[in-house]
């Protein structure tokens, strides 16, 4: 794939097309990026657009506040209750999902934690690394049959995947992913070393998952430098982004802005699938091991073997 400097433009409200009929679940819906992505499809006439948050009160409040904006969203607008720290959670999300909607057409891999204590998840990972990923990836596991009957209902459905990435995980020294301390605290790799190994496997991930499932269109996105809550659990900050933040954040991206490129990669017909895109639609920015064939088939294997015990 050839190097593209070039951002493409991307206005939401012209270059969303009609969504009338689609089925879209959003992680982390409730916050940040993910709501203004909610907002923005809600504005597009979808069947359903699931908030999928931690909390289901913080869901409910934004749901309200979006259906202020678009009053006839209400209707469309339903709540999921997601750990993705937790297979158990993850379950019976995906459960409720399924049982709830027959099919499923944009699935945003959005929600994520940066630069957290070290720790575990509940099922035995390193925090970063299991929510970031394993977390997503048992999700989009369990909802592939949905997503699959979807895409084989007519060949004009065009069924998607979107994966919150990051430009960080250029930052993984070549060669330097360590299988060996993702079911441990990995504290050797400090908090954003754990950080970009987890953005690392989102791109590594989608890379396989494309190849796998040929039907779906599939693609891992960096939002840019975006004026998020994202850091509010970070334990250590690069110094450029406290810098920007001191300067009250007015070098960082608005987040009506800073969506658009998970945006345009759900909706835009110049989407390669299994491609890492950075803002709006930049491609060939990925780093040696996020572009390694081998490495993405490992990750994918491990991934799979782990997740057998828990489908």
């Amino acid at each position: 794939m050839p190097i593209c400097n070039h951002s493409k433009s991307f206005a939401q409200d012209k270059d969303i097309p009609s969504l009338a009929g689609k089925v879209i679940l959003v992680t982390g819906g409730n916050v940040g990026l993910g709501k203004q992505a909610v907002l923005d499809f809600a504005k597009h006439g979808p069947r359903q657009i699931w908030i999928a948050s931690r909390n289901v009160d913080k869901a409910r409040a934004a749901a309200a506040e979006i259906a202020q904006q678009v009053p006839d969203a209400s209707s469309c607008l339903k709540l999921l209750e997601l750990d993705l720290s937790s297979f158990d959670s993850i379950r019976r999300a995906a459960s409720k999902f399924m049982a709830e909607s027959p099919r499923l057409d944009i699935l945003m891999l959005n929600a994520g934690i940066m630069a957290v204590p070290p720790g575990l998840t509940e099922d035995g990972y390193e925090m970063q690394f299991g929510t970031n990923h394993m977390g997503h990836a048992l999700l989009a596991k369990l909802l592939l049959p949905t997503l699959e009957a979807t895409a084989a209902a007519s060949p004009d459905v065009d069924v998607r995947i979107v994966s919150m990435s990051s430009f960080g995980h250029t930052q993984v020294p070549k060669g330097g992913f360590r299988f060996d301390m993702l079911k441990t605290t990995a504290e050797d790799l400090g908090a954003y070393g754990r950080y970009y190994q987890s953005k690392l496997a989102n791109v590594l991930w989608i890379c396989h998952l494309a190849k796998v499932h040929p039907n779906l269109t599939v693609a891992a996105i960096h939002p840019g430098l975006v004026r998020t809550q994202l850091m509010e659990g970070a334990t250590a900050t690069p110094w450029i982004v406290r810098t920007l933040t001191k300067v009250g954040g007015a070098l960082l991206t608005p987040v009506d802005q800073g969506v658009k490129n998970q945006l345009w990669a759900s909706v835009s017909k110049d989407v390669v699938s299994g491609e890492y895109y950075e803002p709006v639609g930049v491609v060939g920015k990925a780093s040696e091991d996020g572009r390694d064939d081998a490495l993405a088939e490992e990750l994918w294997n491990w991934t799979e073997d782990e997740l057998k015990a828990f489908e």
